[in-house]
């Protein structure tokens, strides 16, 4: 008999949970229910971005601070102008005892300024034709 017993309240026990359990699901199945738990995790995770945000524009003013310090932005680093030298006299020669014109690249024309300006006689005797 007190078996019986026994069984019968373990049976019942058993019948409340899942009972109970039953009608928490219903609950929370319910369309106010999960309007609301979707706007909750809809909360949180605004709250996450917003966190994320900030931490990346944190982030960010922290690195730029770090390279305004090491490029001298920042006013610690006195920089001086640069000095421009004049290219005069500092021609590359193309070979010794040749003429600085030779050093540079070539033009596009086939014709050199001095050519143009010369006169025909001046042209002969540059090669070699004297009169």
């Amino acid at each position: 008999m007190v078996r019986r017993i026994f069984w019968m309240t373990v049976g019942a026990g058993a019948a409340v949970w899942a009972m109970t359990k039953a009608e928490e699901a219903t609950r929370r199945l319910t369309p106010d229910s999960l309007s609301g738990t979707a706007a909750r995790g809809a909360l949180r995770a605004g709250d996450a971005a917003r966190r994320f945000a900030l931490d990346v524009r944190a982030g960010m003013t922290e690195r730029e601070e770090q390279l305004r310090a090491d490029l001298g932005l920042d006013g610690t680093a006195v920089v001086e102008p640069r000095v421009r030298r004049p290219l005069v006299g500092r021609a590359i020669e193309a070979a010794p005892g040749a003429s600085r014109s030779a050093a540079l690249p070539p033009s596009r024309s086939t014709t050199t300024p001095q050519i143009i300006a010369s006169t025909p006689r001046q042209l002969d005797q540059r090669r070699g034709q004297h009169p």
